[in-house]
């Protein structure tokens, strides 16, 4: 096989006997395209276009984030979040080619269009009422089936759209190459393989007269779903058959799902800017929606922790700082909007201004061997405005009784089409159903990719007196 090697490096790749294999084709796609002589775009460019303009991608604007979508048009929604995510990666690849251009990873970084492509792609497969959705999906796709077509997980759902689902080609999805697939790719192993067989997903066992999920064992591994297991091999093929197998390697826990170990370097960029705006941007959601205390924020983000910080603030802002910068900092976050948002922007940039590569030196490609990563503080200050953001705001009663009443809806339209799917799915979505032979993944596909609204409306339909009418559009 003839195969070209996309990168700058352009370096030799010896199998596992030693023998020259060739070069590694990371921009080739599952379903060749015809390109026309005048069309300027690279391959990036186009699965930036793809993204853009799918429907999954605008169905996003309409998908609770954190905070629930119609309690104000100011915080921020799937669609946003996924914005801000594809910006701070373009800005931490700015960064590394910056401070570390002579590292052999950085002759690798992606191009502007391609992270754009993974961070707008990345949760594109979230289904309604965010991860309160994806557990009711995961409960709901428990059925008595082989492990190929059980269970349902965000990340995995966004691969299947974007490999199989999306209307730009015959049979593979949006069709992009298989780097913007890797990079999207992030967690390398299957629903199968990371699920804990003692987490079975059902109800509780408590009151009689309601049926509510057991969340604890209904939650669903960190994984791609086995049905795509074709793509992931396609993804991974430029691999030897050793290092795929490090690659998708899970570490396995007594009372947990099994969590993968290793991601692509476009991956880590992703994750590191997803990690930055949820821990900054949900945070300023969080505070202006006074959803967040200055205390409860005081007990978790300490100023230990925001040590790093603070110095950093000193050094590059020493004008406009007192003596006593934590406190400085707490008026600022709690106090006027404008002072607030003066602090959020400080803060990313705070992030981005110490990274570093992790070498994995068991892979030999370049994109699988590297890893972003910042340094020790800047991890605990990070790790520590996540966990104020999860325990005082998502897991808050009242974010939590939206979530229950969201998962409790997901479930009752899901059962509602599958007790009658020729009676109650639209004619498009029931002809996917016949043609998969009565398969549930396609009414599962049909919920996950419903936008909150929609999944109400539908709902309202199904069981509320005195709502609906016959010139609804399905």
């Amino acid at each position: 096989m003839v195969v070209i090697y996309a990168s700058k490096t352009h370096k030799e790749l010896p199998d596992v006997s030693g023998k020259f294999v060739g070069y590694v084709v990371w921009y080739e796609r599952q379903e060749p395209i015809k390109r026309q002589d005048d069309d300027a775009r690279s391959d990036s460019d186009i699965d930036y276009a793809r993204i853009i303009h799918s429907a999954s991608f605008r169905r996003l604007q309409s998908k609770t984030q954190i905070l629930n979508l119609g309690d104000s048009d100011f915080y921020r929604t799937r669609l946003t979040h996924s914005l801000e995510v594809a910006q701070i990666a373009g800005g931490l690849i700015k960064q590394l080619k910056m401070l570390l251009p002579d590292h052999p990873a950085t002759a690798d970084l992606p191009d502007h269009s391609l992270i754009q492509t993974i961070g707008s792609a990345h949760d594109i497969g979230h289904p309604p009422f965010g991860h309160g959705g994806e557990v009711a999906l995961n409960y709901c796709m428990r059925v008595d089936q082989t492990p190929e077509k059980a269970g349902f997980e965000g990340n995995g759902q966004t691969l299947r759209i974007l490999s199989k689902l999306e209307a730009f080609s015959k049979s593979s999805g949006a069709n992009l190459t298989r780097r913007s697939l890797l990079g999207v790719l992030k967690y390398p192993v299957a629903y199968s393989t990371a699920a804990n067989p003692a987490l079975v997903p059902k109800l509780q066992d408590g009151p009689s007269t309601l049926r509510i999920i057991d969340t604890n064992a209904s939650k669903p591994p960190k994984c791609y779903l086995d049905c795509e297991g074709s793509v992931v091999s396609w993804v991974l093929e430029p691999l030897s058959t050793d290092e795929r197998e490090a690659f998708q390697a899970v570490e396995k826990s007594g009372d947990k799902h099994g969590s993968t170990l290793h991601k692509s370097l476009d991956c880590s960029i992703m994750d590191l800017a997803d990690d930055i705006s949820y821990g900054v941007h949900d945070l300023e959601d969080a505070i202006a929606m006074r959803l967040l205390t200055r205390q409860s924020f005081e007990d978790t983000v300490t100023r230990e922790v925001c040590s790093g910080f603070l110095e950093f603030l000193t050094k590059r802002y020493a004008r406009k700082m007192t003596n006593n910068a934590y406190d400085q900092m707490l008026e600022a976050l709690f106090g006027e909007s404008e002072k607030r948002k003066l602090y959020i922007n400080m803060l990313v940039p705070y992030f981005m201004t110490e990274l570093a590569y992790e070498d994995h030196e068991q892979f030999s490609l370049p994109l699988i061997r590297y890893r972003l990563t910042i340094n020790e503080d800047r991890k605990q200050l990070l790790k520590a405005l996540k966990k104020v953001v999860f325990n005082h705001v998502i897991k808050s009663p009242r974010v939590q009784q939206l979530e229950f009443k969201g998962q409790g809806m997901v479930v009752a339209v899901f059962e509602a089409l599958q007790s009658d799917p020729k009676r109650l799915l639209p004619e498009d979505a029931f002809k996917r159903y016949d043609a998969a032979q009565g398969d549930l993944r396609v009414i599962c596909d049909f919920v996950a990719g419903m936008t909150d609204g929609y999944l109400l409306k539908t709902y309202e339909r199904l069981f509320a007196p005195g709502v609906g009418s016959v010139f609804d559009k399905l």
